[in-house]
């Protein structure tokens, strides 16, 4: 067996989503990155937008032209940052604190979104969380359930009140993960999620197809976000990310291209598709 490698340096263990306290920070921006309009004048609602792969897309989005509304759970830090990022670029972003778990909250958001940008154009379902089991004998009842709201309920909740404001050329985007289609042998409900995102991304793009909206997916392998930070043990943080052939982590902004691309009109004729960001690994499926 390969020595493994320490591609991180050690790391406290932090709460979802604090990405200001990560070292080194993960790159949630390409400063070769140039937007050519892609986007230009649409409204996305992110959820996760606060950090990690969120506030990528939500840099690159505003990079192509797009206003965005950050939804995220509590780290208004991070969120502020986001937030300046993308005025950075020009184009507005509002924060939206709260728990997608509850359906009423989701609904606020897509409400404020459209009551401060006039209308929504692209729904990003981004937010997850995850836990670390050994054994399925320790996955509580709570612990399944807020998985399962968080990660693959919440996107019923938002595309339900989102689906009002779409029009046709409107996309909705879910991120997925590799462990939907090479499980994780202690990550036994979050793969699960992942797994069932993967279904309703294909079943609700037949669903609104009539519609003119597109439905797609992106699938990240190992990607440098707070998440890692969050539930991995430090031996594991400190070499995440060397199993794929590429031998490191992705970066955030790496991710968010793939997000772009199937927002834009460049992705026309694409629906029901997961674009697999995983470092080389061949997943077929």
């Amino acid at each position: 067996m390969p020595k493994e490698k320490k591609l991180q340096p050690p790391q406290q263990k932090q709460p979802p989503g604090v990405e200001s306290e990560m070292q080194p920070r993960p790159k949630g921006e390409d400063a070769q990155y140039r937007g050519s309009s892609k986007l230009k004048d649409r409204v996305a609602l992110i959820t996760g937008g606060d950090s990690g792969i969120g506030r990528a897309i939500a840099i690159a989005f505003a990079k192509e032209g797009a206003d965005v509304s950050l939804v995220y759970l509590k780290e208004h830090q991070d969120a502020e940052e986001t937030q300046n990022l993308v005025e950075k670029q020009g184009r507005r972003a509002v924060t939206i604190p709260g728990d997608i778990t509850d359906e009423g909250f989701c609904q606020e958001a897509v409400q404020r979104t459209v009551d401060e940008f006039g209308k929504l154009n692209i729904l990003i379902n981004n937010a997850a969380e995850q836990h670390l089991k050994t054994s399925i004998e320790d996955v509580t009842e709570e612990q399944l359930e807020r998985t399962f709201r968080t990660n693959i309920f919440s996107m019923f909740f938002l595309t339900k009140a989102a689906i009002k404001y779409l029009e046709s050329g409107s996309s909705i985007i879910n991120t997925t993960s590799v462990t939907a289609y090479k499980g994780h042998s202690q990550l036994l409900d979050y793969s699960a999620t992942k797994g069932a995102i993967v279904a309703f991304t294909r079943s609700l793009s037949l669903n609104l197809v009539e519609k003119g909206i597109r439905v797609n997916a992106v699938a990240p392998g190992p990607i440098w976000t707070p998440l890692i930070t969050s539930t991995f043990p430090a031996d594991k943080v400190e070499t995440f990310g060397q199993e794929v052939p590429m031998g490191r982590p992705g970066q955030p902004e790496e991710v968010a291209p793939s997000y772009v691309f199937l927002a834009s009109d460049d992705a026309s004729y694409i629906s029901g598709q997961v674009l697999h960001i995983n470092g080389g690994e061949v997943v077929n499926g």
